[in-house]
């Protein structure tokens, strides 16, 4: 009975967490780029008590065949990040990027590293250099001529800008992407923002449309991808497994307060 309080507890604990990776999914259901994440489990260790295929004195001196062995409970492993494709919001804001397909914007930091992103929310500083909303500049740094009257990305990432008194559009940048071989393997910084680890690999910059990269869809935003009915189903399921949990936990207390009761 001791061993099942640890083990419920266990149980308790997990389902807590799933609770707190369902809720932050539920409150970036419209953050622009957002990628729900997943909680995933497994068992704890096990006591063996009897081996399986050991003739140990059972009835009829016979071979067991399935092992003696009872679990020690549950525990959270990893939380997985969903990279599915998010709707496409159209906003008819010329610097406005969504990414069709596999890949990441990326974008410089304060200490020259480079992190990555779905977040396709770019303007114009002082300077005419496309900054992210926290005002670090697109990797490579893509500037806008002031004089600029308008800005064209197309498909592929080529950048181009209608000069005034000039009849071609002139080419100002390119957009690049970078891919993963183990996108989930991207550590969290928050704002929008992965960063590369082990467990990614290393990035494999390309540009847009070739060798596996996704497309750039200017004007548009890709959404969240979460879906408020499927986090609201995993909600019911965590609390009612939690509940179920609390639940053994008052029993195995009233066992063993009955047998210490005993006379």
């Amino acid at each position: 009975m001791i061993r099942s309080l640890h083990t419920a507890a266990t149980g308790m604990d997990a389902q807590q967490t799933n609770i707190d990776v369902i809720s932050n999914n539920l409150s970036n259901v419209n953050t622009v780029g957002y990628k729900r994440a997943r909680a995933e489990f497994q068992d704890i260790m096990y006591q063996q008590m009897r081996a399986a295929g050991n003739g140990d004195g059972t009835v009829g001196n016979t071979t067991p065949t399935n092992p003696l062995e009872v679990g020690q409970g549950v525990m959270t492993i990893a939380t997985q990040k969903m990279f599915g494709q998010g709707d496409m919001i159209a906003t008819n804001n010329e610097l406005d990027f969504a990414v069709e397909g596999e890949g990441f914007l990326k974008v410089k930091m304060p200490d020259e590293s480079i992190s990555y992103t779905r977040n396709g929310v770019f303007k114009r500083n002082a300077d005419g250099l496309v900054v992210n909303a926290e005002g670090y500049p697109m990797e490579p740094p893509l500037t806008v001529p002031a004089e600029a009257l308008q800005v064209i990305v197309e498909l592929d990432g080529i950048v181009k800008a209608r000069m005034p008194n000039e009849t071609e559009m002139r080419q100002i940048g390119q957009v690049e992407m970078a891919v993963f071989v183990n996108p989930a393997g991207l550590e969290s910084l928050g704002h929008n923002l992965l960063a590369e680890t082990e467990a990614s690999g290393v990035p494999i910059d390309g540009v847009p449309g070739e060798e596996g990269v996704g497309n750039i869809r200017q004007g548009m935003l890709e959404s969240s991808n979460v879906k408020v009915m499927e986090e609201m189903i995993g909600m019911i399921t965590s609390q009612r497994a939690y509940e179920i949990n609390s639940k053994v936990i008052q029993t195995a207390d009233q066992m063993l307060g009955t047998s210490s009761n005993l006379r």
